[in-house]
């Protein structure tokens, strides 16, 4: 039976624990000690709410705390500020004060609707990450990113506002589609490229298990990642500097997901593609050698993951989408770029012939 970690991401009056391990949900009052108030609202979606609602049910219920649902419908294309305002409008229907707490109860798109509409609720009220997806329990759920979409552009409308917990059951993942786990595969490969080479070649070696579910496996790639983003989080919360590194493929990644349709790509399957091209472009500039771009791109290969861009992409659409992009400051469009395997840079120095070549080729 594989060990249950608590991690610290330590930010001072605004630290917060993750709870990493299977079973949590069953631990009636790990959820519940972190509820200060006596009211709370469960933000979840109609695919995840009929598998683990009940049991958040049961832990409220338990402690005698008031609660009411909010159930979204699936998908990136729900990102939206209507979903936001349909749970303020449940909470001040139901007259939840401002010390209520907001339960996000699914993956990454139901963790930021509900941390974005906690963070403007009455100024500010608390919320717990209960992320149930992989990329939710490595990446969204860690670290206070919370924000809707724009038609024009992912993630452009939203806050920095952090839970007072994170609760992640890896045993949630075994309800997982192929596909969503796939997908949460991306965002583990990108620490590994990142900030962990070591990392990156464990993944390497483990990468079939994982896909399989093997638990063990999980549990510690879910451990290596988060400890990770905490380390990065920690160092830079709003991301002035090291964090944007984080963001490794996600230039290219929006691109893709707003051109494409919200929810035509998931998120996990556009940062993959876009990790390529960052390592593309890497390769063109002559900072990295063929074998990293090429380990790059078996490894997503293994988790059925596109490595190519969209052919309806064109150097045009991925130069306006990628010009609205939070890191271009004055016009100047910023990427994150591998220096080396397990070492990554902030940039707007690279060759714009060399960007053409890789928004075309690759």
């Amino acid at each position: 039976m594989p060990l249950n970690h608590t991690l610290t991401v330590d930010l001072g009056e605004r630290s917060y624990p993750i709870y990493i391990g299977t079973d949590l949900l069953k631990q009636r009052e790990l959820l519940c000690n972190h509820i200060h108030g006596s009211s709370a609202l469960v933000v979840s979606n109609s695919t995840v709410a009929p598998l683990y609602l009940e049991a958040i049910h049961g832990s409220l219920e338990s402690s005698k705390i008031r609660y009411d649902d909010v159930i979204l419908d699936d998908g990136e294309q729900f990102k939206t500020i209507d979903s936001v305002m349909r749970i303020i409008e449940i909470m001040l229907t139901q007259r939840h004060d401002r010390q209520t707490t907001i339960i996000a109860l699914g993956g990454g798109v139901v963790g930021d609707i509900a941390g974005f509409a906690a963070s403007i609720y009455q100024r500010g009220v608390n919320f717990i990450q209960v992320p149930t997806t992989l990329l939710s329990q490595v990446d969204s759920s860690v670290g206070g990113k919370t924000g809707v979409n724009h038609p024009l552009g992912k993630n452009m409308i939203g806050a920095f506002y952090q839970p007072q917990c994170v609760i992640a059951d890896t045993s949630t993942l075994n309800t997982l589609p192929a596909r969503e786990l796939s997908a949460g595969l991306a965002e583990v490969i990108k620490y590994g490229l990142i900030y962990d080479a070591q990392f990156f070649t464990w993944l390497e070696q483990n990468i079939q298990g994982l896909i399989e579910k093997n638990t063990d496996l999980l549990s510690n790639a879910t451990l290596v990642s988060c400890q990770t983003k905490a380390n990065i989080v920690e160092q830079d919360e709003r991301e002035s500097g090291l964090r944007a590194i984080l963001n490794l493929g996600h230039t290219f990644g929006h691109a893709i997901e707003a051109s494409m349709g919200y929810g035509n790509w998931l998120h996990g399957e556009a940062v993959a593609t876009g990790m390529v091209m960052a390592a593309d472009l890497s390769l063109r500039q002559g900072w990295i050698d063929e074998s990293v771009k090429k380990r790059t791109i078996d490894l997503l290969k293994q988790c059925a993951l596109p490595v190519n861009s969209p052919a309806e992409m064109t150097i045009e659409k991925y130069m306006n989408a990628m010009a609205i992009d939070k890191k271009t400051i004055a016009g100047e469009i910023k990427f994150i770029l591998l220096e080396k395997l397990g070492k990554a840079i902030v940039t707007s120095s690279y060759n714009p012939e060399l960007l053409k070549q890789t928004l075309s080729e690759t």
